[in-house]
């Protein structure tokens, strides 16, 4: 069969470059029309060429899909690359100190065996989440979900993740109620872990107790200092960490607590066998108000 001659064909691409925009138009507004008479028409042409071009579709998405998990699993072994080498140099301090720790615990025994030191009670936990705050003007205390019958008692210490933020003035079967730190009517044995020395953390309803009774002479009390229970009179075991001395602006010298009193959840109440002095209860505000308090 004959072919066109190129002689024939060149009118009729300069017939169509010249009525290629026409064309389009109409192509255009012929699909328009046709999808409003029949839009079943459409919509089965337009779902079957959809049909038709999705293997090629997922056939080309494929290297580009597989591109971004090469991608993504190389930033991942760089990460894990890296994190392997803090993990190392991490555990690498960590046997230092445990090999350090170990040389001391020796010592200690050592040392507790030749003064014959009475060892310490063990240390029981009763852990209870925090179901009501009575913060006030005059009063600062917490409601917590454990009581008597969990082993909850009068005069253990409360213990939030970061340190000491109370103890318990009140017990019932199902509930305890905890005197914070900051109370006005709190007054807290502390020791200055540096210094070595004692003071009585006492609250003001403020954010940072004050401390009395520090010796006079400056370097007692240096800021930062950390601050922990003494022991002093079988209140709390010794060692709790509270916080860090800081310099108020009434030029007294107070502790920045370690515990985050506003994301209070939870409270361990510790109970070492002691014998608890607490033997008041916690003034409620008409009393603070009779005494004066502003």
């Amino acid at each position: 069969m004959r072919g066109l001659s190129p002689v024939r064909l060149v009118p009729i691409r300069a017939w169509m470059q010249r009525f290629a925009l026409l064309l389009l138009i109409l192509a255009a507004f012929g699909l328009i029309v046709l999808g409003k008479a029949d839009t079943v028409v459409v919509e089965r042409l337009r779902t079957g060429l959809a049909d038709t071009v999705a293997p090629l579709l997922d056939l080309i998405s494929r290297p580009a899909a597989s591109f971004g998990r090469m991608s993504e699993e190389v930033r991942e072994i760089s990460a894990l690359r890296l994190e392997n080498e803090r993990l190392r140099e991490a555990n690498g301090r960590l046997l230092q100190w445990q090999e350090v720790a170990r040389r001391l615990e020796a010592e200690n025994l050592q040392l507790r065996g030749l003064m014959n030191v009475t060892p310490e009670p063990s240390l029981s936990y009763v852990s209870g989440r925090i179901i009501a705050d009575s913060g006030g003007a005059f009063v600062r205390s917490v409601l917590v979900h454990a009581g008597g019958r969990s082993g909850a008692a009068k005069g253990q210490a409360a213990i939030a993740e970061r340190g000491l933020v109370g103890r318990v003035v009140e017990v019932g079967e199902r509930s305890s109620r905890v005197l914070l730190l900051t109370d006005l009517n709190s007054r807290i044995p502390v020791l200055l872990e540096n210094s070595r020395e004692r003071a009585v953390m006492a609250g003001d309803n403020g954010p940072r107790p004050r401390l009395l009774y520090l010796p006079s002479r400056r370097e007692a009390a240096q800021p930062g200092e950390r601050v922990v229970t003494s022991g002093q009179g079988g209140v709390f075991p010794p060692g709790l960490p509270i916080g860090e001395t800081v310099l108020g602006e009434d030029g007294l010298v107070r502790v920045s607590l370690f515990a985050d009193f506003d994301r209070l959840e939870y409270l361990r109440l510790v109970d070492t066998g002691l014998a608890h002095t607490l033997t008041e209860p916690i003034p409620g505000p008409q009393r603070v108000r009779q005494r004066g308090r502003p």
